[in-house]
């Protein structure tokens, strides 16, 4: 008798690995627009404090977003030639995202991300922490750019792309 073998198909997904300070985080390729340089941001009066300003691509007015303030780590001088604006498509919403630096596109198995610690993330932190993956001897922080806005925060982000 012949036996029939099965193979499980494991889904394979494309992140985008960059840094913030000497952390590593990662989003889902398919929600990355593109990558560009730092350029000039115009600043937008009382915005939220995470909120650097405003660029225009192509004609369409992008509000961007200091990734730095949005969590709660050191704000450093921006301008670094490794600085870039990722422009990521959040809950249907186009927003910039300064980084220190994009690193890398990371192929990966979807089975090896794991959930994080609960110790290590706060019930705000769950909301946008996808996951975590260990690759090369570092440990990535995987990201869900749908999430990592409240509905009050697109509701500002909102009033800025309208202005």
């Amino acid at each position: 008798m012949n036996e029939v073998q099965t193979t499980v198909k494991s889904e394979i997904c494309q992140f985008v690995i960059f840094q913030l300070g000497s952390e590593y985080f990662c989003i889902d390729l398919l929600s990355v627009r593109e990558i560009i340089r730092l350029t000039g941001i115009t600043k937008i009066p009382e915005s939220p404090p995470f909120v650097e300003g405003v660029i225009t691509i192509r004609g369409e007015i992008v509000p961007v977003i200091d990734l730095r303030k949005r969590f709660d780590f050191k704000v450093e001088e921006t301008g670094h030639k490794d600085n870039r604006i990722m422009i990521v498509e959040a809950d249907n919403h186009i927003i910039g995202f300064i980084v220190d630096a994009v690193r890398e596109v990371l192929r990966i198995e979807l089975s090896e991300i794991k959930p994080a610690p609960a110790l290590v993330t706060s019930e705000i932190d769950k909301r946008y922490i996808q996951g975590v993956i260990t690759s090369d001897e570092k440990l990535l922080i995987v990201l869900n750019a749908n999430l990592i806005f409240a509905q009050e925060e697109l509701y500002s982000i909102d009033k800025i792309e309208v202005a």
